[in-house]
């Protein structure tokens, strides 16, 4: 007899409905301080929008209680370009450029010196380059002005560069020395295996890997040396040689201060500090993290 089998189709697995993902509401904690950041970012965000609502302004209006100008004014900005005060921006470009260029090239051997190697004398050295920190140039003017004075530098460009140079020096050492000290050496080490040098080392592996450092170095030297006044106003006589922030206390007279044309000047003397900032805030931020995750 012929036995007829019937096969029949596995049987499927029940596929079970996959559970829908609910967004989770954040926690309270978490509402709390996002709410304390943005309360403290208006905080200090609340100066910089009066400053600009005031520069744009008439003079008439200055007085008004209401927040938002009546009339918006936008010729205080383009007085700014027809004052003269375009070359003493020029001027601060080069004081804050030249002092940030000069620390970086004499704080980027020193730092890295001292974190390679362990001379006689090396924590005197990291311990002299934080007292001189603590200087501070208001209570050293008589002497930076006689100083100078005698090298006939005074009331010129390289004396601003040199000062402030010399008084961020010690920052940009010692944050770079740190982050030196972070580097394996086992990685220079293998670079010297492939046949590099001691620069070749330095340039072609360290470097790159301390470059946040090196950034945040660049960034507060540069802001330090662009919003100096005190020692600006000691050194320089003639208004074309002055920079920008001693050019605008030239809007604040004996029995008036022309705010709307001293804001405008301020406004426009935050914008570059502001946009290098903003292009280079990750890299800061990485510089002043160096060494804390292993």
């Amino acid at each position: 007899m012929a036995v007829n089998t019937v096969r029949t189709a596995p049987a499927r697995p029940k596929q079970h409905a996959r559970p829908v993902a609910r967004r989770r509401m954040p926690r309270l904690r978490t509402v709390v301080v996002a709410a304390a950041a943005y309360v403290i970012a208006l905080i200090f965000l609340f100066p910089y929008v009066v400053m600009l609502l005031t520069s744009l302004r008439a003079q008439e209006s200055l007085r008004d209680v209401a927040f938002w100008p009546d009339e918006w004014v936008w010729s205080n900005l383009a007085n700014f370009w027809t004052s003269g005060l375009a070359g003493n921006l020029w001027v601060t470009l080069k004081v804050a450029g030249g002092s940030t260029v000069l620390v970086l090239l004499v704080a980027l051997p020193a730092a890295y010196y001292s974190a390679r190697h362990n001379f006689r004398g090396r924590t005197a050295f990291l311990i002299l380059v934080l007292i001189t920190q603590m200087f501070q140039p208001t209570a050293m003017l008589v002497g930076i002005y006689r100083e100078f004075y005698q090298f006939g530098l005074v009331d010129s460009v390289w004396s601003l560069i040199l000062v402030n140079a010399g008084f961020n020096l010690a920052f940009a050492v010692w944050i770079l020395n740190a982050y030196f000290a972070s580097i394996p050496r086992e990685l220079e080490e293998a670079a010297f295996i492939d046949g590099n040098g001691r620069f070749g080392a330095l340039f072609r592996i360290t470097l790159p890997l301390a470059m946040p450092g090196v950034i945040t170095a660049l960034i507060f030297t540069f802001i330090a040396a662009w919003n100096e006044f005190v020692v600006a106003l000691t050194l320089t006589t003639t208004p074309e040689n002055q920079p920008l922030t001693v050019a605008l206390n030239s809007f604040i007279g004996q029995y008036q201060v022309d705010w709307q044309n001293l804001f405008a000047g301020s406004v426009i003397a935050t914008i570059p500090v502001i946009i290098l900032f903003a292009l280079i805030e990750r890299k800061v931020v990485g510089g002043l993290t160096a060494g804390s995750i292993k």
